[in-house]
Order: structure tokens, then sequence, then C-alpha cells
């Protein structure tokens, strides 16, 4: 009989007592206990099973568990004597950020104090013991008070673990699940700066000037760069998506899926599961799937954007919808489902996604939006190069979550959008000016950055255009932009994918007072422009006829604009 599955569960003992449905994932206890290292941070996308992972680790190592053996018995980390040995016998720290999204730095400084200080009423009973002198009392008790001073907030995990190790005579183990998810948030509403002064403290004294760490995990989506955190952690073993180590023990291997369907009579089901929830590629590993997507689809039995629409994706639309046009122009390009080649760092630095177009790729990387199909190693000789990775969406869920998205940036035009798509194709350019008009005075300034404003919003906006087209149209017409054809580049084509379909170049320009009289003699540049560039090369050389292709102008003044 198949197991219950249960969706969202992430106590492990609670999946082990109650049977639910689980895929052993224990033997990451032996592999990295026996790599030794101090400190160690693993990166992977939300809903990867980090925290169920985290949960087990604590309860294996936790003297707060040296009863609960029977937990693992059966499982893979069982089958070694010595472990039998090991289960139970550390005291373990465990924390999580996970719950960190306030939209102040006050307001997330409060909440990292309120897990804190729950810490140590969880270890209350240090208080009254005979190892803690009357200083460490005092500290004690000012960690239970409401408004904790911040230098105190910085070394609690530090101070906890000199109790704990007095008190048990053994160096305690450190969990910090969801490391970064404030920083993420800190990002997005402005006061990146202040968290990092206050997380930089914190985290060196619990993970480097810590004499009474053993041992300790942090979890996250991104690796935050050293050089903004970590500047003194030289112990830290990072290990991203790109890393051999750990690389099956988060998320479900293709045989553990095709397993978990053949239990649940869902064998006929491979080839879409695959085609849905596949894609994922940590190490030299391919073919990893999503926990998330397969336990709902295991419960539900019907394909849906499960993973893709489990948190708010607000830090990776910003970037996209307010990046520069090259940035728009790359996205389109994985929109058509083609692949991109570009360089990477994995560390992100946070502070720099407004001006490097690499580090939103990265970004996207770390969230699980992309896949690395390739990607250049180092080379004894190549100092100084940048390696590059060919990278594109990372399966049919990820394609429906960004189509969705990008519909969401035309929602507030909505019927003013499809109504002027459907005069564009009838080729009505009275209602398409009505409509366009309509258009760019809804959501013009919504593709333009607030932090660093264009100098040409006109620009930004066709190229987040363009991206809605792509969606809305994409089983009729194959859309590109900035494309080289005659001898240019054009702004915009709808390659018709019926014969008897019109195809259609479309050209922005905004309207120059010292060369232009006025928006007509700006869409008549637009126009001129189009013929002698000869931008319908291309579609000639696809045997399109002359007749066939329609040209457009587009002139900008403001939010104003007249088609031509």
């Amino acid at each position: 009989m198949a197991r219950t599955i249960g969706v969202g569960i992430q106590s492990f003992d609670k999946i082990v007592e109650e049977n639910y449905f689980y895929i052993d994932k224990t033997f990451f206890i032996k592999e990295w206990w026996e790599s030794g290292d101090d400190v160690t941070l693993i990166t992977r996308p939300r809903r990867f099973g980090k925290t169920l992972n985290m949960s087990m680790v604590e309860q294996f190592f936790s003297i707060d568990y040296a009863e609960r053996a029977e937990l693992f018995e059966g499982l893979s980390i069982w089958e070694e004597e010595k472990y039998h040995n090991l289960q139970g016998t550390y005291p373990v720290i465990s924390l999580s950020f996970a719950r960190v999204k306030e939209t102040t730095y006050a307001a997330t400084k409060e909440k990292i104090c309120e897990i804190l200080r729950n810490l140590y009423i969880k270890y209350s009973f240090l208080k009254e013991s005979d190892v803690l002198t009357d200083a460490d009392r005092m500290f004690f008790e000012r960690m239970l008070v409401t408004d904790i001073r911040e230098n105190d907030a910085t070394s609690a995990l530090y101070q906890l673990s000199n109790y704990l190790y007095r008190y048990y005579g053994k160096k305690v183990i450190i969990l910090l699940d969801e490391y970064d998810t404030p920083m993420q948030e800190a990002y997005v509403r402005g006061f990146w700066e202040e968290l990092v002064s206050f997380t930089r403290s914190l985290f060196n004294s619990a993970f480097k000037t810590n004499p009474y760490m053993d041992r300790g995990i942090m979890t996250g989506i991104t690796r935050v760069s050293k050089e903004s955190i970590f500047p003194d952690l030289n112990n830290l073993e990072v290990v991203t998506t790109t890393s051999e180590k750990y690389a099956t023990s988060f998320g479900f291997t293709e045989e553990e899926v095709f397993t978990a369907l053949d239990e649940y009579d869902l064998g006929q089901e491979r080839e879409g599961v695959k085609a849905w929830y596949d894609g994922f590629v940590f190490g030299n590993h391919k073919d990893i799937y999503n926990p998330w997507s397969i336990l709902n689809f295991l419960d539900k039995r019907n394909y849906a954007t499960y993973w893709a629409n489990t948190s708010n994706n607000s830090l990776v639309g910003k970037l996209i919808r307010e990046g520069n046009k090259d940035i728009k122009s790359t996205f389109e390009a994985l929109l058509r489902g083609e692949i991109i080649r570009c360089p990477i760092d994995e560390q992100i630095v946070y502070d720099q996604l407004d001006d490097d177009d690499t580090a939103i790729w990265s970004l996207l990387i770390a969230s699980g939006y992309l896949k690395v199909l390739t990607y250049e190693k180092q080379t004894a000789t190549g100092f100084g190069r940048e390696r590059m990775y060919d990278l594109c969406l990372t399966n049919g869920e990820v394609v429906d979550m960004f189509y969705s998205m990008v519909r969401g940036w035309f929602r507030p035009a909505k019927s003013n959008y499809s109504d002027f798509v459907s005069a564009l194709l009838c080729g009505d350019v009275e209602t398409m000016n009505v409509y366009m008009n309509e258009i760019t005075m809804e959501i013009f300034s919504y593709f333009d950055t607030e932090r660093k404003p264009s100098r040409n919003p006109a620009e930004q906006f066709y190229h987040g255009f363009v991206l809605g087209m792509i969606v809305e149209l994409r089983e009729k017409y194959m859309i590109t932009s900035n494309r080289e054809s005659g001898f240019g580049r054009y702004d915009v084509m709808l390659e018709p994918r019926e014969a008897d379909k019109d195809a259609i170049i479309l050209e922005f320009k905004v309207y120059n007072s010292n060369k232009e009289k006025n928006l007509e003699e700006t869409v008549a540049v637009a126009l001129k422009q189009i013929e002698e560039k000869q931008y319908e090369a291309v579609l000639a050389a696809k045997g399109i006829p002359k007749e066939r292709i329609r040209k457009y102008g587009f002139a900008f003044e403001g939010k104003k604009v007249l088609i031509g």
C-alpha cells in the first residue's frame, strides 16, 4: 500500500513516526561528517529539502534525541555500527531565518533577535546551572528581554555555544537554515548595507572565532559574496549547485522519482513528469527533480506550477523588468527556448545586481530558474579568463511561471494590450494608436528602474513590450528583437509560423526636437530606417513576398506614442 503524501512537512521525526512518503537522504549525514569541514555552506533552490535535511541532522546528533535512535533504524546511516554510537551525543544549536522577511532593517533585526531569544528560552535551564558565572547570568537575562542590544545579539550564538560546552563538556554543532532570506529582502527593500554590518558580526562570532563549535552547517539559496558577509570566514566550505559534493542529497534523482511514480500507480506519467519537473543539474548529476513539485504531483495527480509559485518572485521579476535592453533581449531568447552563453560568478554580490548583468543570471541559476548545460572548467593556464556557461530555462514549470510573470506586468492594461495586439495583427493603425497610448499611460514607468532611471525609457518599455508579445503570440509568430538583417539591426520582427499570415517589422524611435519638428517626422525617420537598412532581407530570404511584410514606425515623446 502506498504511503501517505505529507506535503510541506519539514520535521524529520514526524515523517518517520507517521510513515509519510520519504526518500532516504540520511547518507548525507555520513558524507558530511566524514568530510571533516569546519563550516559548510550549502546552496540550493527553494523547496529542495534543505530544512528537512537540517531537521534530520539535528535529530541525529542532538543530545535532545539521545533516546530516539529508532528514528534512523532501517535507513542508510544505520548500516554502519560506528554511527549508532554517534547518534544523540552532541549539543546542537539549530535556528532558521526562513521567517525573516521584514520590510525594514529595524523589523528585520527585531525578528532575528526574537529567534535568538527563543533559543535562550529553550536553554533556560542553563541559567540555574553552576557552570554559569554571575556575569554569564546577567548576559543570559539580557537575551530574554524584548529589546536586545545589538552587540549582545551578534554575540548570542558564541555565548550560547560557550554555555553548552561548559554544561555538556562537548563542543556544539550549529545549524543555520535559510541564512540569506533576510538578505534578499534587504536588497529589494533598500537596507542591504545596514543588514550586512549586523550579519557579518553575527556570523563571524558564531562560525569563525568560536572555539566552542565543533562543526556548523549553513543553508540558503544564494552564495552571498565572501567580501559582503564572510570576510574573515576562511574556514568556510562552499557547496553550490555546480559542486559535486552532496549532489544527490538535496532533491530527487530520476530513479527515485520513477520509483515513486510506480508506488502510486503513476508509471505512465514518466514522460510528462520529466517534461514538467526535470532539469535541475547539481554537480555532474543531471535529471534532478524538485521535491515540492513531485510530492504535489503524487498527491494531486495533475500538472501545475507547484514549485515556481511557492514564494514571492519579486526580486527576479524586478531585475528582469527593470533591466537594460541586453538583459531583456537575453531573457527573450530564454523564453523562446534558446540556449544562452555567458560568464557566471556563483558568488552573488547583491550590491552589484543593478550594474552587473552576469550577477542576474547567477541569481537565476542559484534560484533554480536556469540550469547549467555545460561550463568551461578552470585550466592551469586560464588566469584572468572568464569561464563561459551554457544556460537555459530549467523545465516546463519554470517556463510556465515566467509566462505568468510577464502577463502580470501587463495586467493593469490587459484589455488595452489585447486590443492593441488584435489591431496590430489586422493592420488597423488608427486603433493601434488609441490602445498603445492607453497602454503607455498605464505601465510605461513600470518598465523603467527606480534606482537609476534610464536615459531612454522608451527602450526599456519596448523590450518589455516584446516579452509580452512573445508570451501572447508565441504559437502564431516567431518574435525576435535587436537581430541583424540587411545592413543593421531591427527593433522587433514578427515572423509568422503559418504561410498565410503577414510578417511585421517594428521600429521604435524617441522624438528628437533638434532633428524633427513633430512625432510625424519621427515616425517617418523610423520607416525610412527600415527601408534604408533593408530589415526585410531576412524575411525575403525565407521566401516571404514583399507584399506580405508590413512595417510600422513607433515615435515616443514621454508617454505619448504615434504609430505610422
